[in-house]
């Protein structure tokens, strides 16, 4: 089993927390423009964005909740903008 201590070890490709937290924080304008476009962006893709890094994955979905965004559930697997 994989275990990880933002402390003293490394998370995907050797990256820290912190550093895991920056790349999610800029991949954020991304998603914001897509979603303003498409009106959505599906779980899915964004996993694929992140090339399937679990925590980035869901420090990008933190962000976007943060940020006023509805990241759906798992009947609605989608983040868009609150109505």
């Amino acid at each position: 089993m994989d275990s990880c201590d933002r402390r003293i070890r490394a998370y995907k490709n050797g990256k820290t927390f912190d550093q895991c937290k920056e790349i999610a924080e800029s991949m954020n304008p991304d998603f914001k423009k897509y979603i303003e476009t498409n009106g959505r962006v599906l779980w899915t893709e964004i996993l694929e964005k992140v090339d399937h890094d679990e925590l980035l994955y869901k420090l990008t979905l933190k962000f976007l909740r943060r940020d006023g965004y509805d990241i759906g559930n798992h009947k609605v697997p989608e983040v868009k903008k609150f109505i």
